[in-house]
């Protein structure tokens, strides 16, 4: 069976590039049993798809490949066409923009616009070969070929939707290298010396997170296993291994409280499960402010600048998305057409792109599958 454009994955780069290419022109290839698997349970059922503050500083990336396709299709384009579609994105968290009601709703207009694409669900692609100008895609059900392959498979995130290496298999059989893949925007699993972080599970407070020279803010969520919250998440992205640190008291200066008779407890920006599980692991007594000695208020310091190595993350299965991928060395940041492989292209999460939280991986989604869609509309014909 013959087609123009395949497409691997039925996520958010792959729905984006078969909405944009032409009627009959292409074939989707997906592992679910339904397309948009990971799109309907991201931003909690919400899906944060964009967010006003974009740029390549956003982005652990090579930021001259990332820069071109962010500007052929920007955020504003990106809210643009999804009006045009009567989705109305919401903007919450200041700058970040999630689905009015619940993420189906961008599911429910892919669905829509890929109707005039051949789609193939519930099929697990095997291997992809090429001989000549043809390339033939081998699945558990069939053999597809086409004169342009297009791996939008995403990563390693989320093995319960469908989730393999798939991607990275393909790119290595082709000769393309690959950039180590890990967790990111995930949780934080603690060492011995923190296993005190559990008994606080379930509750949250605003921190500052500096990891490898960079600095997250936002809310830190303490769990059974560990950290977990938004800016656990964003320092997620820059952490390898070794130390990070965390300001439990961001903006918080001891000297408006140092004549206060009132506990300590009372009198910081913190719950009080979480100061008072710091008072004993630091050896105090919670007692009014003005009674603590100056050693003491040494020790108190800590809470500003709390540092610790976690023992890890918590792994794929509960990681947003994957950290690493196939080199942007050897895709054109022009056409994300592989340097290797004629005809041959890679889109959104398998390439070794990765944003922080807030809508930025959703827009290198569609932006990548824009510059995919650019270079391919003029190849193909409408059957």
């Amino acid at each position: 069976m013959n087609h123009n454009v395949i497409i691997i994955g039925g996520g958010a780069s792959a729905l984006m590039l078969a909405s944009l290419l032409p009627k009959k022109s292409t074939a989707i290839i997906e592992s679910n049993a339904k397309i948009g698997a990971k799109i309907l349970v991201s931003g909690g059922g919400k899906c944060n798809i964009t967010n006003a503050k974009m740029g390549t500083e956003y982005f652990l990336a090579d930021k001259c490949f990332i820069l071109p396709s962010l500007k052929m299709f920007t955020q504003e384009d990106l809210l643009h066409w999804l009006r045009e579609q009567n989705l109305k994105p919401v903007l919450r968290k200041d700058t970040q923009y999630f689905c009015q009601n619940t993420a189906k709703e961008l599911v429910d207009i892919f669905a829509k616009k890929v109707k005039k694409q051949k789609i193939f669900l519930d099929e697990k692609v095997l291997s992809v070969c090429k001989r000549d100008i043809l390339f033939t895609v081998t699945t558990n059900k069939r053999s597809l070929s086409a004169k342009y392959v297009v791996v939008a498979s995403g990563g390693l995130s989320f093995s319960r939707l469908g989730a393999s290496s798939i991607g990275y298999d393909i790119a290595v059989s082709f000769g393309h290298s690959i950039v180590k893949t890990s967790p990111a925007l995930v949780g934080f699993t603690v060492q011995a010396e923190q296993f005190f972080f559990k008994t606080l599970s379930g509750v949250s407070t605003n921190v500052k997170i500096t990891v490898d020279n960079m600095v997250c803010e936002g809310a830190l969520l303490f769990t059974h296993r560990g950290i977990s919250g938004p800016a656990v998440l964003d320092a997620s992205l820059y952490w390898q291994k070794g130390k990070i640190k965390i300001d439990f008291l961001p903006d918080f200066s001891w000297k408006h409280i140092q004549n206060s008779k009132k506990q300590i407890s009372s009198l910081l920006p913190l719950p009080k499960r979480i100061t008072k599980a710091f008072l004993v692991q630091l050896g105090l007594e919670d007692k009014p402010f003005y009674q603590i000695t100056s050693a003491e208020l040494d020790k108190l310091q800590l809470l500003h600048q709390y540092i610790f190595a976690p023992a890890g993350t918590f792994g794929y299965t509960k990681a947003e998305v994957t950290k690493g991928g196939v080199s942007t060395d050897e895709v054109d940041a022009q056409t994300m057409m592989s340097k290797k492989v004629e005809g041959l292209y890679f889109t959104g999460e398998v390439l070794d792109v990765t944003g922080r939280l807030g809508g930025y991986n959703f827009q290198w989604a569609f932006s990548s599958a824009y510059t995919c869609f650019r270079n391919l509309k003029g190849k193909i014909e409408e059957i």
